[in-house]
């Protein structure tokens, strides 16, 4: 307290407009500068009728006795009680040690008064300064009180769950919203209604929970201030508050249930149109090519007739290959009946043949093969990569990069074109929706994506997928 004092102790400037406000207005103030008139006009008249040799008074003691009202003045109103008495007692004085013939004892009364007035500005100064110390921790503590019920109300008003733990995990406190979901008033609650036993609470925040009553929370963890050294609940506390996010998790499984229904669904359009595409236009393309081969064949046709049919035929195979192509990239056949890295290799093949574009496929672990949706999964990202590799980057080459562990198949697509910023690609409205639908394939088979790239140093996509037994 003492140093907190003096941290806070008041300029020479604030005493002085102190001293200088005597409190005129109070009528105990006036009856202390009375008992000061009182001394002093005894003083003078002791001093005017008595003899040299003494009296009933000794030499000084009427003097002194000036600390009884410099005190009182100074305890009851601090520096601006004690220095105005001071100065008062010291004016009223003024008459006895005018008196001739050292009548008035100068010498001794001067000594005196001086040390009064050291008195009455030094112990004034001291209370002063104590009183306004005391003033600025009632103040403190007021405020702090106020701060405390304000956080009070709103601890118990708020409508979600909210605890309060010791360093160690114990619950030392909680709203009446978290007492009606984890317990009641008589038995308390216990940490052990949130978080797993044993559970680490650093780990705690960010976490969803499923509580007593069916709803899902997501667990916000804040340290408190400490409080004061032997303060009840000590330091070392945190808040936890329980947000109710059952809706928020509710509509995000339906978008998940939605998406992946979508993705269904168009993925049994593509296989649907790639089966219709195999066995009705391209076999027509092909029967057309033959039977135009055969009509260019027949005995008398003119040169000129014989010319447009084998063009005709060359047309019929170029759509023929262009039907088979397009049935390739909506359901590849090497996917389901051998597999991803066989599917990857025809891809990466196919691309390399129609665009120039230098091709590499790596392949670490043993190659093994995976749940259909999985394998679907991943070859879709890998074909809308190296799609957009083709379409955007300027390349010259490419790799494709799979990895078989036990618990995940990681992918990656590197390029070594121009590059972009990916940051400005996360907008719905950027048109990179080919980005977006590899993060959601990634998302709805339980991975995670994250694209690598920068102007001028290539680009690469990274994707990590869960392989469930």
């Amino acid at each position: 307290m003492a140093s907190h004092a003096h941290a806070h102790r008041p300029t020479a400037a604030e005493f002085a407009r102190r001293a200088l406000r005597p409190p005129v207005g109070e009528l105990r103030f006036w009856l202390i500068q009375l008992s000061v008139i009182l001394l002093a006009g005894l003083h003078l008249y002791v001093d005017l009728n008595s003899v040299p040799t003494g009296g009933a008074f000794p030499d000084g003691i009427p003097v002194a006795l000036l600390i009884i009202p410099v005190g009182y003045a100074a305890m009851r109103y601090g520096l601006a009680g004690s220095a105005a008495t001071g100065l008062w007692a010291t004016l009223l004085w003024l008459p006895d040690l005018a008196l001739p013939g050292d009548q008035g004892h100068v010498g001794a009364d001067v000594v005196n008064l001086v040390l009064v007035d050291v008195v009455a500005f030094v112990f004034g100064q001291q209370i002063e300064s104590e009183r306004l110390e005391r003033g600025r921790v009632e103040r403190a503590t007021a405020e702090r009180l106020s701060v405390e019920a304000g956080y009070r109300q709103l601890f118990e008003a708020n409508w979600a769950p909210i605890l309060v733990l010791d360093g160690d995990g114990s619950v030392r406190n909680a709203n009446r919203a978290a007492l009606a979901l984890l317990g009641t008033p008589g038995r308390g609650v216990e940490l052990s209604a949130v978080l797993s036993k044993g559970a680490d609470l650093a780990e705690a925040p960010g976490r969803v929970v499923t509580l007593a009553d069916g709803r899902d929370y997501r667990i916000a963890l804040a340290a408190l201030p400490p409080r004061a050294a032997g303060s009840p609940e000590g330091p070392g506390e945190w808040q936890m508050m329980l947000e109710d996010v059952t809706e928020e998790r509710s509509e995000n499984r339906r978008a998940t249930r939605y998406a992946a229904l979508v993705v269904a669904a168009e993925e049994d359009q593509r296989r649907r149109l790639a089966r219709e595409l195999h066995d009705e236009p391209l076999q027509l393309f092909l029967h057309l090519a033959r039977r135009l081969e055969s009509l260019a064949a027949v005995a008398g046709v003119p040169p000129g007739v014989t010319g447009g049919l084998a063009e005709a035929r060359t047309q019929a195979l170029e759509a023929a290959t262009r039907l088979r192509a397009l049935a390739r990239d909506l359901r590849p056949p090497a996917l389901d009946q051998l597999g991803l890295v066989a599917a990857l290799s025809s891809f990466l093949a196919d691309v390399e043949e129609e665009t120039g574009l230098q091709t590499r496929l790596e392949v670490t672990g043993g190659a093994s093969r995976l749940t259909p949706d999985l394998e679907l999964g991943a070859f879709r990202i890998v074909q809308e990569a190296v799609h957009n590799t083709i379409r955007h980057a300027e390349a010259a080459r490419v790799q494709v990069s799979v990895t078989f562990a036990p618990e995940k198949l990681a992918l990656c697509v590197e390029d070594d074109g121009r590059g972009f910023r990916p940051e400005r690609t996360g907008d719905l409205n950027s048109g990179h929706l080919g980005l977006l639908g590899m993060h959601e394939r990634a998302g709805l088979l339980g991975g995670t994506l994250e694209l690598l790239s920068a102007p001028g140093r290539g680009t690469s996509v990274h994707a990590s997928l869960p392989v469930l037994s």
